[in-house]
């Protein structure tokens, strides 16, 4: 049933907006722990530099693959739910880390678990409400809850940091665990599933519509969707372009950065400080980047992105010999479009397979992303081990980053209405 409504000064889909940015603020945070440890992993346990990335490599892969899944369970059961059962799932998970002392309860820990909870608290999240609350400023909205990613890091590297160096890994572990237990009555108190659940309709509609209800299977839903979506050529464009995004990210700078400005005798601090200071301009960059993508050409944008990560990501490896200085260079450069390339694409899902199958479609997409990043995520660090330097992995992600953008242009754009048009 639909009723006409007249909407209030403040929207609640933004109250939703915020619970969701802290929540994928703290995920983004847990997901950038091992970076920050691994070092001092290695030191207490004598474990291998590829026998911790293999895990690291495990949870990126897993964090991928549960995104069309999580979008059918929240379909299925709510958002707010599936929040509250990963934000349980991943503060028991940490707390058991701390008594581990064999590679297999890092890999089960680590590696399984916290790749499933995190996986389920992803950019498809982000996704979901963006669509179920936002017609008007979707986009942006996008864009915002991407860059709680980079906020995570900006908040949370430094002081995990120092608090790792200073007092112990597993100090680090017990602030992480304390700051969940303090998000999990906010979400339980203020989320909510659908703006019809409160009598509000999308912002930028006036019909109140409640969402169909989810009669679909669990676990075959998703993949009736991916066999639709691999029909198309746009699919694989993205998906392709995607692979390379999650290989030159989080597979490889999240993952490796910290290690490799330890092979320069970076202190871990300053390093956590490197990540810190890309995650402060990725959250600009990427915020606006949502709001470009309700304006202009998302293919474009993808082309710029793609193409400028590339050019940094070739040039690290002369910042690293060259000295901190060039270091924060990269940093700015980089970090501005780190994450930028998720609302553009995005975009691009929403037009080419309409806005109830975006969530599920973007989450195969995500699966691709995390194929990429999971194969940089280990294939960095045995070539580290072999070659004893991260020089071939850095420049062959900046070559991978400038193919993708010309994979972008190749992605046939749809007419109808933009998101601008749809906003005015």
């Amino acid at each position: 049933m639909r009723h006409t409504y007249l909407a209030p000064r403040w929207y609640y889909g933004w109250n939703v907006v915020s619970i969701v940015f802290l929540v994928l603020l703290v995920s983004a945070a847990i997901s950038s722990i091992p970076s920050v440890l691994m070092l001092q992993f290695e030191q207490e346990f004598g474990w291998s530099r590829s026998a911790v990335s293999g895990a690291m490599s495990i949870r990126i892969f897993l964090y991928g693959f549960m995104g069309p899944f999580a979008a059918a369970l929240m379909a299925r059961f709510g958002i707010r739910r599936i929040m509250l059962l990963t934000l349980s799932l991943l503060a028991a998970s940490l707390t058991l880390s701390t008594w581990m002392t064999q590679i297999w309860q890092f890999i089960m820990l680590w590696g399984i678990v916290m790749g499933l909870a995190t996986g389920a608290l992803a950019n498809v999240l982000g996704v979901t409400v963006a669509g179920r609350w936002f017609v008007k400023h979707r986009g942006l909205v996008v864009g915002i809850l991407t860059a709680s990613a980079a906020t995570g890091q900006l908040l949370f590297l430094p002081l995990l940091a120092k608090i790792s160096v200073g007092l112990g890994w597993r100090f680090s572990i017990y602030t992480t665990v304390a700051v969940l237990l303090v998000l999990i009555p906010v979400v339980a108190i203020w989320m909510r599933n659908h703006p019809s659940d409160i009598g509000v309709p999308a912002l930028g509609e006036t019909d109140v519509s409640p969402p169909s209800p989810f009669t679909g299977n669990l676990f075959l839903a998703p993949l009736l969707v991916l066999k639709e979506a691999t029909k198309s050529g746009t699919f694989w464009l993205l998906a392709g372009t995607f692979f390379f995004c999650g290989f030159s990210t989080n597979g490889l700078i999240g993952t490796h950065l910290i290690p490799a400005c330890g092979d320069f005798n970076i202190p871990v601090v300053m390093a956590a400080g490197l990540l810190a200071l890309m995650g402060m301009f990725d959250m600009v960059g990427t915020t606006l980047s949502g709001w470009l993508s309700d304006r202009f050409d998302s293919r474009w944008l993808l082309f710029w992105y793609y193409g400028l990560r590339g050019l940094s990501l070739i040039f690290l490896p002369y910042a690293l010999n060259g000295g901190y200085t060039l270091l924060l260079v990269f940093a700015v450069f980089y970090g501005l479009d780190w994450i930028a390339t998720v609302p553009p694409t995005v975009k691009l899902t929403a037009d080419h397979f309409g806005r109830e199958k975006s969530g599920m479609v973007f989450g195969w997409i995500l699966v691709s992303h995390q194929l990429g990043a999971s194969a940089a995520a280990y294939g960095a660090g045995v070539l580290r081990q072999w070659l004893g330097s991260y020089t071939v992995p850095f420049v062959t992600a900046g070559l991978l980053c400038l193919f993708a953008s010309l994979l972008a242009m190749r992605v046939v754009k749809q007419r109808g209405k933009s998101a601008a048009a749809i906003e005015a």
